[in-house]
């Protein structure tokens, strides 16, 4: 069945949540059963908009079709195992239902609430400083684990998600057909509505994937550089010596000029590695005349990795060049001094407990 072939593509019970079907998967699984099409609409807005967590809350439908449902799919929130929080953030620690845990950080900004997903157990993606690399991909994430985040946070906060960056554990291209369904299910004016331009997807530099995204949705791209030559970039990101600067900006350029959107470029701050002003100069002179920004990060220190956190003097002095040179800079706010705020490390922390 068609439902069934493009629904069930991971392992465990969230094989079959019924939040890994879009609205036209789960119109589709209806008019196969001899419902008609507002039926469709009737699930949608139990599921999204009034966040039932059993079917047999969905008091509209049919007696036969709750236990078909029931039947076919399962449905509910994800448990959590912890939460840390500090000024302006919230970072969980999530069990899936075959035992595995991911994490999601909800951010307070001025402009809303900002909730940064997981989109893979693991990454295979190895860059030097990321503690999420250091647990190797186990497996790629469900479309229905992604909702599920957001899903999980607004119950359990009280709130509603006004902005989704994908940039937990895990490349998002790396897991790319999950999360583009992931993204027309948020997106779905019927489901959670999220806005095109309040999604982010962020990338290390898969070039393919990239051109691939180009002929895709209006979201929001973000490049992870973090270096401004090869030399750097080789020691710092693995994937440079498979899809080099020279192919990404060449990537980037073209998916510039084919969408028209402007571009953010993630720059990781590390001491004495590519912090330097000259440093700063090659990055200038490398985006010039892009559509694009510079978000530089102050770096979240672990345990496990040697790399430093530049010093604010540093952080500044980088700034104020690219900023002399013309290009659209932003220093990205630091949030959680008090908890495990580096990408994978409330999750490898856990994982070494055991």
């Amino acid at each position: 069945t068609y439902y069934i072939k493009n629904a069930i593509i991971g392992i465990g019970e969230n094989m079959s949540s019924i939040y890994n079907l879009t609205y036209e998967e789960l119109l589709n699984y209806l008019l196969d059963l001899g419902y008609k099409k507002f039926t469709a609409d009737q699930i949608f807005d139990w599921l999204y908009k009034k966040r039932v967590s059993s079917f047999d809350e969905m008091t509209n439908l049919k007696k036969e079709l709750i236990t078909k449902l029931k039947e076919d799919f399962t449905i509910g929130l994800l448990e959590l195992v912890k939460k840390e929080e500090d000024t302006g953030v919230k970072k969980y620690l999530f069990n899936l239902s075959d035992n595995n845990k991911i994490e999601c950080v909800l951010m307070f900004h001025d402009y809303g609430n900002s909730l940064c997903i997981s989109t893979e157990l693991g990454c295979n993606m190895g860059c030097a400083f990321c503690e999420s690399g250091r647990l190797k991909k186990v497996r790629n994430l469900l479309p229905s684990e992604m909702v599920s985040q957001i899903l999980t946070v607004e119950s359990t906060e009280s709130l509603r998600i006004t902005h989704i960056v994908l940039m937990g554990i895990g490349e998002p291209f790396d897991n790319y057909d999950n999360v583009i369904k992931f993204i027309d299910i948020i997106n779905d004016s019927k489901g959670i509505s999220l806005g095109s331009r309040h999604i982010t997807i962020s990338t290390c530099g898969i070039v393919p994937k990239i051109k691939e995204f180009s002929n895709y949705k209006q979201v929001n791209l973000a490049i992870s550089l973090h270096a401004p030559n090869n030399k750097i970039r080789n020691e710092l990101m693995p994937i440079n010596k498979a899809y080099n600067i020279e192919k990404l900006i060449s990537a980037i350029k073209e998916y510039i000029d084919k969408t028209n959107r402007r571009v953010t470029f993630e720059y990781i701050l590390l001491r004495d590695v590519n912090d330097s002003v000259s440093c700063a100069i090659e990055l200038a002179n490398l985006l010039k005349g892009m559509n694009c920004y510079v978000n530089l990060i102050p770096y979240n220190e672990t345990t496990h990795i040697e790399f430093k956190k530049s010093t604010k003097s540093q952080i500044t002095k980088f700034y104020d060049t690219l900023k002399k040179c013309g290009i659209n800079v932003t220093i990205r706010k630091e949030f959680g001094s008090k908890v495990d705020a580096a990408c994978g490390q409330l999750r490898s922390k856990h994982e070494e407990a055991k």
